[in-house]
């Protein structure tokens, strides 16, 4: 079952085996980006929660990606998020790691459809209103985040990596 998942990423073209010329450099991108990405949700937390957020998702992303990439030479090619969560699921099989991602995961995409909720509307200029409440509520929730969901997802596949 999982080699034939495994394989049908493989010849749809969502993830494809990393040669020799790409591994360093693609590597290095995703080491660097993902300290890049929690450098910026670590900084952004009191001022910018809502970027806070969205950087700690893509620093369990980014790190999601040095994985593969190191550990299995894969890189996700096609339908980045998804496919990178189904990948962790059939390699790492990992319960608590699947759900930390998922929340990340869906974190992204509940401030991605305000975007878009707020596109629509052209009067939002923000995802949140810009109410004191609501700026607490946002920088609470972006340090729930990182100290529960992004941190040990980062120090969990980080041991996985090493």
């Amino acid at each position: 079952m999982v080699n034939n998942l495994f394989e049908k990423f493989l010849k749809d073209g969502g993830i494809s085996k990393l040669n020799e010329l790409e591994i360093e450099r693609y590597t290095n991108f995703f080491d660097n980006a993902y300290k890049d990405n929690l450098e910026h949700s670590k900084e952004n937390i009191e001022k910018f929660p809502r970027w806070s957020i969205i950087s700690g998702y893509y620093a369990m992303h980014d790190i999601t990606k040095l994985l593969f990439a190191k550990n299995f030479r894969i890189k996700v090619e096609l339908k980045v998020h998804e496919t990178t969560i189904k990948l962790l699921k059939i390699l790492i099989q990992d319960k608590e790691l699947i759900s930390f991602i998922e929340q990340g995961y869906n974190e992204f995409k509940n401030l991605a459809n305000d975007l878009v909720e707020a596109k629509k509307e052209r009067v939002k200029v923000q995802y949140y209103t810009g109410t004191e409440f609501m700026k607490e509520k946002y920088k609470e929730k972006a340090k729930d985040f990182l100290h529960n969901i992004v941190m040990p997802y980062l120090e969990k596949i980080s041991e996985l990596i090493k």
